[in-house]
């Protein structure tokens, strides 16, 4: 998929006719009335512990921090799963992954994929107006290059489409030539570097499409693993105290922390790049992570477990959002948020009133935004996690429910749950289960009927348990 080839412009998506909540105008919390620019960078596996902003001294992020100071971190954001591909349709739909079937990360032959009959957020922007742009993973679909019908993201509503996969994107390809994809072009000098390149690949987008909003969607494959960091920036972390060594060290990881500082110089680019423009004040940046570190390459802590678990160090994320106009300087929220909420915030920032033709699960987080201390009309978040057979990383077949405080945990396998009050345990030490019988069984009823709603599936001879509502 060369560069030339994948810029190209698709038609616009029908409209849905199903309900949807009726929107603010575009003028709604924007300056001036302007429908605002939209940049959403993604980070992949980066865990909720890995930014200077959330406590991390070993790791340098001066420009995210900087973004924290100048807009608002989210304290209690959460993935709608644990693994990639279903927190990227959950992302693209504003779903539960549950609805769109996509609970696992898709594999290269794998005969899902996100359904076009979905009006997407890049669809959804698009009639909106806006031009829409994918640099980088989309890990939504099977490929044809491994046997399986590609859906990609030129399906789903993005204009351009930059350095983005047409093969499985496992073990980590971070140098020129990228095995994911065997027909991108080098086009820095010297042993180009994918950060490097996909942060070159933003910065023009911008310049592109300065004159009319914009939907950047700025998908990093870092810091996913196989690690593989610049060499000058591993040495420069393996020389500092407490420095982990090698590729798969589980603390202080160098070469994960090299991975990361490209990252964050590429929020500095595109900061730069907007001032430079004339864009700053009005273009909304969110930076995020799509589930918890790898246990292999880092520690969530204080956090629990981490990637392919529903514990708190699998699904707690990292969130920085700088909206110029509505987000107050250095802000913190505390209200537990997650990312299908993008898809309804982005509609009411773009002032889109139209009808996907699907259930929208995310409420606006513009309440929020606005005051970190606003209430939303939601106590409740779900996951749905079904697995054949134990992950690789330790994850386990499960669901889980988080209502206020309490958080429920069921493992579909052994029919067994854990209770937990993340008020005060947030390291999830202590089961109450056994102490709190009422409380277990009120949070697995609604579960389970939530469940039952979606029509949720399970492996073969899971649950365990027998799935009807107790007293």
């Amino acid at each position: 998929m060369t560069s030339s080839a994948t810029r190209r412009n698709f038609l616009k998506a029908a409209a849905g006719t199903v309900f949807w909540q009726t929107l603010h105008p575009a003028g709604a919390g924007t300056p001036g009335g302007r429908r605002p620019n939209i940049i959403f960078i993604l980070g992949d596996d980066l865990g909720w512990a890995e930014l200077g902003c959330y406590g991390n001294t070993f790791n340098e992020t001066p420009n995210l921090d900087q973004l924290a100071r100048d807009g608002m971190r989210f304290t209690q954001a959460y993935a709608a799963a644990p693994v990639c591909s279903p927190y990227r349709a959950a992302l693209m739909t504003g779903q539960y992954p549950v609805r769109t079937g996509i609970t696992d990360y898709l594999r290269p032959n794998d005969t899902k994929h996100l359904s076009t009959d979905y009006r997407t957020l890049p669809k959804m922007l698009k009639s909106a107006g806006y031009v829409t742009g994918l640099v980088g993973k989309w890990h939504l679909t099977g490929y044809a290059n491994h046997g399986a019908t590609e859906i990609g993201p030129e399906r789903h509503g993005f204009d351009e489409i930059m350095v983005s996969e047409n093969r499985g994107i496992a073990n980590g390809s971070y140098f020129f030539p990228y095995h994911f994809n065997k027909e991108i072009q080098q086009r820095l000098p010297g042993r180009e570097y994918l950060v490097d390149r996909c942060n070159l690949e933003a910065v023009e987008f911008l310049s592109r499409h300065k004159d009319r909003p914009f939907f950047l969607y700025l998908s990093h494959y870092a810091v996913h693993t196989r690690l593989n960091g610049k060499p000058d920036l591993v040495a420069k972390y393996e020389a500092k105290p407490g420095a982990g060594k090698g590729f798969d060290a589980p603390e202080n990881n160098a070469h994960l922390a090299a991975q990361l500082e490209v990252i964050d110089r590429g929020v500095g680019m595109i900061r730069d790049k907007l001032r430079e423009l004339g864009l700053s004040e009005n273009t909304i940046i969110v930076f995020t992570g799509d589930n918890g570190g790898e246990g292999r390459v880092t520690t969530n802590g204080p956090l629990r477990a981490g990637k392919s678990t529903l514990y708190e160090g699998g699904i707690r994320e990292g969130l920085l959002v700088h909206w110029p106009g509505v987000t107050k300087p250095g802000s913190v929220c505390q209200t537990p948020v997650c990312n299908i909420d993008f898809y309804p915030t982005f509609a009411q920032a773009a002032g889109d009133r139209s009808a996907p033709a699907h259930v929208v699960d995310g409420v606006s987080l513009l309440p929020v935004l606005r005051d970190p201390q606003a209430q939303l009309d939601r106590d409740t978040f779900y996951w749905h996690y079904p697995l054949d057979t134990p992950h690789f990383l330790s994850g386990r077949s499960a669901g889980a429910i988080r209502k206020g405080d309490w958080k429920l945990i069921e493992f579909f396998d052994k029919g067994t749950s854990e209770l937990y009050n993340l008020a005060q345990d947030l390291g999830e030490k202590h089961d109450l289960a056994q102490d709190q019988p009422d409380k277990r069984r009120e949070l697995l009823n609604e579960l389970h009927a939530w469940q039952r709603r979606v029509g949720a599936k399970f492996p073969k001879g899971q649950p365990k348990e027998i799935r009807e509502e107790k007293p």
